[in-house]
């Protein structure tokens, strides 16, 4: 394999690397909106003193009980949630991989994570947090 192949191979790879990062960030931005979205509605129906609203499904409208919708709206959410914190996860290793490739020094303070709740409780006993 001479320079030219191995250079473009290692372009190639590059490129393919950053483009699914973006494609990631676009689908973490999409799925935001469907999340505000669901919450917009999730606070009208709390708001809303009626038994039955009507609501989108694909093309269709269909008219639904008000607790019913307030559950699908709650999974839905929960489902968002566990997609958009995956896609997250994932986002941090491709950049990581993507700077390997490019031959630069991890994002500092790119994979740090909270203390649990249990860790700030031993932290707090301990006399280490206020």
């Amino acid at each position: 394999m001479n320079d030219q192949e191995k250079v473009l191979k290692y372009l190639v790879s590059v490129e393919k690397l950053a483009e699914e990062i973006l494609a990631d960030k676009r689908e973490i931005v999409l799925l935001d909106k469907r999340r505000n979205h669901n919450r917009e509605a999730l606070r009208d129906l709390t708001k809303s003193n009626q038994q039955k609203c009507w609501m989108t499904v694909g093309s269709m409208l269909i008219k639904n009980n008000l607790e019913t919708t307030k559950n699908l709206l709650e999974a839905d959410q929960r489902q968002l949630n566990i997609e958009i914190n995956k896609l997250r996860c994932d986002l941090k290793v491709k950049v990581n991989n993507l700077r390997d490739l490019e031959m630069q020094p991890p994002v500092p303070g790119l994979m740090l994570v909270p203390l649990s709740q249990k860790e700030t409780q031993g932290m707090s006993n301990a006399g280490l947090f206020p």
